[in-house]
């Protein structure tokens, strides 16, 4: 008797949904038979990195006193990417303040911002050529900062801070 009962009531809300989907099946419009939504569209998704290269201890045009540093204007900076075999590096150089931003024009959204570093090779000014931070040649990781428009999609904009140069021996700036 109670199986029944069970089989009835499975079948009066199978005849109920069946209703309510307009006899069209269980699957709503825009889900696939796994019951997953379809994928978005295509996003053309970009970043932007931005930091300041500065001379600590000297007293170059531009001096800023409560960092004891100059900006370095002309320093070449290397956006990194890699995962696995792929690989992406994109150039950047900075400018009279120091700061450099570097927008990427293909799609990398294939890298996560762990897989990405900055990078300073050396100092365009022979006399502040010895890295401060970070020490050697390592790499800067990226800051997520907010998303921005741009007229292909969106830009993922990630800072790096400053990236540190100084003399070879203090007070030896020329």
């Amino acid at each position: 008797m109670a199986y029944l009962f069970v089989k009835c009531v499975l079948l009066a809300l199978s005849a109920v949904l069946l209703a309510l989907t307009g006899g069209g099946g269980f699957i709503p419009r825009g889900a696939d038979a796994r019951g997953l939504p379809p994928p978005p569209p295509m996003v053309n998704f970009s970043i932007g990195v931005q930091g300041v290269v500065w001379c600590k201890s000297c007293k170059y045009k531009g001096y800023f006193k409560p960092m004891d540093a100059s900006p370095l204007p002309g320093a070449e900076v290397f956006l990194r990417c890699r995962h696995g075999r792929r690989e992406a590096t994109f150039r950047g150089v900075t400018g009279r303040s120091g700061y450099f931003l570097i927008q990427t024009s293909q799609q990398v959204a294939a890298f996560t911002s762990q897989e990405c570093k900055v990078y300073v090779p050396r100092s365009p000014v022979r006399a502040c050529s010895v890295p401060a931070f970070p020490t050697g040649n390592k790499g800067l990781p990226l800051k997520f900062q907010e998303f921005v428009k741009r007229g292909n999609g969106l830009q993922g904009l990630y800072s790096v801070g400053n990236r540190l140069f100084r003399p070879k021996s203090p007070n030896h700036c020329y």
